[in-house]
């Protein structure tokens, strides 16, 4: 009774358990959440190597300027 001797029947006592919890109505909806989950997880190790994007870039983002040295902010 190893944990790699996994067969059908395990499989379906398991899905029996699942259903049994959640009932047949919940089911889909965390199926749904799972799968939406591995796509964001999936498309951010793809995204990596671009960099990070605030906002939606639409708006302007003004600088502010300080001083150039310390006589001036006096």
């Amino acid at each position: 009774m190893g944990i790699g001797n996994f067969g059908w029947t395990e499989g379906l006592l398991i899905a029996f358990l699942f259903l049994l919890l959640f009932g047949a109505r919940r089911l889909p909806e965390i199926g749904q959440s799972l799968g939406k989950g591995i796509r964001e997880f999936k498309k951010s190790l793809t995204s990596s190597d671009e960099e990070p994007q605030v906002g939606s870039g639409d708006e302007d983002v003004a600088q502010v300027e300080g001083p150039q040295n310390r006589d001036e902010a006096r």
